[in-house]
């Protein structure tokens, strides 16, 4: 089985990047990327992209993904190849449906057109590598199952090509939510609220000083109920995703918000400061780096080159010497 993830640099990665999805990175068979050019379906400035880029390549691979499985998704090219071959195979009405560009550029001046396409691109990222599990969060459901269509549908009319892939969802971490705002998730992209968002590589007096100023809940009572109290209940979600525990059970430890707040804010910084050690030790040494994304790169140029060809020849451009 073969598992494939990438995580956009639209902003720094955030503890729930790190607990919903780098954490869950593990198969050594598996392709997870930089996903650079999802960045440019919205104005951008190029060297911020550049240094959100490497930033994150480097925390992927700090985060201890296996040999080999890390990559930027531009050094690829059959990804933008096979996104205009899906383009050709998908319809308007399904792309003007997803919820980015419904909510980003439906009717809005300056729209750029990948904001409409990109989700080819996904379902491109998808398909090259023959992947059977996506582990995604709830909020890309949608793409994976628009990759499901195309797959079929290509299957369909030109011949069996593509891995109908199957969508793996995380438990608790993909619910992870901001502390200052506990009904929304936590965003890296929302550079405006960093103040309730613990970003991996913050001072650790930073995250701990986030954790305690973490918004709470009327009444003094300690428990799990996201309607009721949904901030203590995101700080126990929290602190259960960092220890592998069950957030109803751990409820029942703390009599205080304090004790629960000084505690989630210990889990978290066990997690997050190994990772920040080997950042900084990768950081100093950028030929370390280059070499281990060169092995990513070539390993995914290689896996991705016989779906291309195969799709390039399903479709009729026998003659283009793809």
């Amino acid at each position: 089985m073969t598992s494939l993830s990438g995580i956009t640099p639209s902003g720094r990665l955030t503890l729930g990047n790190h607990l919903g999805a780098l954490r869950r990175f593990t198969d050594p068979d598996g392709f997870y990327f930089v996903a650079n050019l999802h960045a440019m379906t919205t104005k951008h400035d190029p060297r911020r992209l550049v240094a959100l880029t490497r930033e994150m390549a480097t925390l992927m691979l700090a985060a201890g993904l296996p040999p080999g499985t890390v990559f930027i998704q531009s050094d690829v090219p059959a990804h933008a190849q096979l996104a205009y071959l899906l383009e050709c195979t998908s319809y308007v009405g399904e792309l003007s449906r997803m919820i980015q560009y419904k909510e980003k550029g439906n009717g809005r001046p300056m729209t750029r057109a990948s904001l409409f396409t990109y989700p080819c691109l996904m379902a491109a990222d998808i398909l090259l590598y023959g992947t059977d599990r996506v582990p995604v969060g709830g909020d890309q459901d949608q793409h994976v199952e628009l990759a499901r269509d195309v797959a079929v549908r290509f299957n369909r009319e030109y011949g069996e090509t593509f891995v109908v892939p199957q969508l793996q969802k995380a438990a608790l971490a993909m619910r992870i939510k901001d502390l200052q705002n506990p009904t929304a998730k936590m965003s890296k992209s929302d550079e405006d609220n960093a103040v309730g968002t613990i970003r991996l590589l913050d001072p650790p007096d930073v995250i701990r000083r986030q954790v305690m100023r973490a918004v709470t809940d009327s009444g003094g009572e300690v428990r799990h109920d996201e309607a009721a109290k949904p901030g203590i209940t995101n700080l126990l979600e929290i602190l259960a995703a960092c220890t592998d525990g069950d957030p109803v059970e751990l409820a029942k430890a703390y009599p205080t918000y304090g004790a629960l707040k000084a505690d989630t804010a210990d889990a978290v910084l066990a997690v997050i400061e190994p990772l920040q050690k080997e950042y900084a030790r990768l950081a100093s040494d950028p030929v370390a780096v280059d070499d281990l994304l060169a092995e990513g790169r070539d390993r995914a140029i290689e896996a991705s080159r016989p779906r291309l060809q195969a799709a390039v020849h399903a479709m009729g451009l026998a003659g283009s010497g793809g």
